[in-house]
């Protein structure tokens, strides 16, 4: 299997590093214009670095790994060249199955997919949703490539714009979070880098704990949460000050947005 990833920036480094992990391994080409950056990754991925034209050619699976305002350029140049029957994967966030399957040929199978950052490191979550005419073969053939940097959900593409507010800029919230739990410690006295330490093992535990629980985590919180104790009181704050409804503020934001760039 011939896979071009089209874009070589981190996402596209992520995603091409968890292909090569498949078995059996497939051939991969990355098509990046900056001259340092191509030699990066050749030298650390073991791939080849192609023009467009050259890496698009009898590619068997095009993953269009663009920002949303560069899709259409990209497009123009490279949806005309893909063959009938390959796999077209688009991560750019917002845009439509619809408008991709109106800039290749017939019989090219188009799936849209948000991962997120997690993906690095193997632990991403995926929403995928595939396009009217996509086949059943090429839906199970992105959510086994996509699967090679973690979770996987199908979804109707209509959702896809709450993937993206959701796991897609998820993981920025967490971020937003350990950010300012390490300011408040080392306001409360810490200094900072056992502040960080402490906020990131506290985060990763809290989660590996969510996952593997077969409570949810409204009721892990709830054992943790001693009534008049420590955590009560942490609780109550960010109760009256609204944390809970600025969350669902700020993802229905995203969704929004994600809408917008979409055009819907």
């Amino acid at each position: 299997m011939r896979i071009a990833v089209l874009g070589g920036g981190v996402m596209g480094e992520t995603l091409a590093t968890g292909f090569l992990r498949l078995d059996p391994r497939p051939s991969v080409v990355i098509v990046e214009k900056r001259a340092e950056r191509a030699q990066e990754l050749r030298d650390g991925l073991d791939v080849d670095i192609a023009p467009l034209e050259q890496a698009v050619d009898g590619a068997d699976v095009v993953v269009l790994v663009v920002k949303p305002q560069d899709i259409s350029d990209l497009l123009a140049a490279a949806g005309p060249l893909l063959k009938p029957g390959c796999l077209a994967i688009s991560i750019a966030a917002g845009i439509r199955t619809s408008t991709i399957e109106s800039a290749v040929p017939a019989g090219v199978n188009v799936v849209r997919a948000m991962p997120n950052t997690p993906a690095r490191i193997g632990e991403g979550t995926t929403g995928i949703s595939a396009g009217a005419t996509c086949s059943t073969e090429a839906v199970a053939l992105a959510e086994r490539l996509m699967s090679s940097v973690g979770l996987v959900v199908t979804v109707p593409e209509d959702l896809q714009d709450a993937v993206t507010a959701v796991s897609g800029s998820g993981p920025a919230y967490l971020f937003y979070l350990a950010e300012s739990m390490t300011a408040a410690g080392v306001d409360l006295g810490l200094d900072p880098a056992t502040a960080r330490l402490m906020v990131n093992q506290t985060l990763l535990g809290a989660a590996t704990l969510l996952s593997a629980s077969d409570d949810d985590a409204e009721e892990l919180r709830r054992k943790v949460t001693s009534p008049g104790g420590t955590t009560a009181a942490a609780i109550a704050t960010l109760d009256d000050a609204g944390v809970a409804s600025d969350v669902r503020a700020a993802l229905t934001a995203a969704r929004d947005r994600s809408r917008e760039l979409s055009g819907s």
